[in-house]
């Protein structure tokens, strides 16, 4: 775990939960199980998470509730610091991270947190970015190496250009409104409110 806990790699999908609707620890542990398969979840791991993000401001607890026949539990709801730093997580994560990540799969996952206009455009930057990754891995010299000894430059050649034309597919799917958007919060919509 990293020594700031708040830099876990489950608290992007923990606010992410939250952002949906308020929860308990229970209850988040379970989500992340069932939608990240791929993660590393334990009930301890979350219940200590969501201490450390209510010391940081970035959710605040309820009072514990019972339900049923269980006993009373205590759930969280994000504040709007926790928004805006999820919000900053999902554009960071999306802009910044290596491809083939995990991480980017987390910050994509929780894209639409973002106005449209701003998520297409940070896609855009990405792929963008892969391309020029690739020009450069194409620029290696293989001829003087037996393929066999670069089989690896050939399979992260082949990952980016796949996550590069899965981006570009991804952002003009996003702004021909293929994929509906929360709030449609584009600079149309905006003038439209104003």
């Amino acid at each position: 775990m990293p020594s700031n806990a708040t830099q876990n790699s489950l608290v992007l999908p923990m606010l992410g939960l939250l952002v949906e609707e308020p929860a308990h620890g229970y209850d988040i542990t379970t989500r992340l199980r069932q939608r990240y398969g791929h993660l590393s979840v334990t009930r301890s791991t979350v219940t200590s998470l969501l201490k450390t993000l209510e010391k940081a401001c970035l959710i605040s607890s309820r009072l514990p509730e019972r339900v049923g026949n269980r006993p009373p539990r205590t759930a969280y709801e994000l504040t709007s610091a926790g928004l805006a730093d999820f919000r900053h997580r999902v554009e960071a994560g999306v802009r910044d991270t290596v491809a083939a990540s995990v991480d980017f799969v987390m910050a994509v996952a929780y894209v639409g947190v973002l106005p449209i206009d701003q998520a297409a455009s940070i896609l855009d930057g990405r792929a963008d970015r892969l391309d020029q990754e690739l020009a450069a891995l194409s620029g290696l010299p293989d001829g003087d190496v037996l393929e066999v000894h670069m089989l690896e430059v050939a399979y992260w050649r082949t990952i980016v250009a796949a996550e590069a034309a899965w981006i570009r597919n991804l952002v003009r799917r996003i702004r021909s409104h293929e994929i509906s958007w929360p709030a449609q919060q584009t600079d149309q919509h905006r003038s439209a409110e104003a």
